[in-house]
């Protein structure tokens, strides 16, 4: 997944099958706020995916419900805490 971020670019997310994801903000140039990269949980909860960063966030717990944006590979994000986006399912 890719995260569209407000400063231009994205911001690569990696869902793995045993419920791992993995991130990197090197290329969106975020390094200067929080740390580079960061490993974490992800599950399904009801319709919701959730996830639970090791660092970012101070670890705390998210739950997001996606819908399809745009094109096919799109699609809109809304968090738990009223924070929404758009991300692009790579190929």
């Amino acid at each position: 997944i890719y995260l569209s971020v407000p400063l231009g670019g994205e911001f690569p997310l990696f869902y793995r099958p045993d419920g791992r994801v993995d991130g990197s903000g090197e290329a969106a140039g975020l390094g200067r706020f929080l740390r580079p990269s960061d490993s974490g949980r992800w599950w399904v909860e009801g319709n919701r995916l959730c996830q639970k960063w090791t660092s970012w966030y101070d670890g705390k717990t998210f739950c997001f419900t996606l819908s399809r944006a745009g094109s096919v590979n799109e699609v809109a994000w809304f968090r738990d805490d009223g924070a929404s986006g758009v991300a692009r399912i790579g190929e």
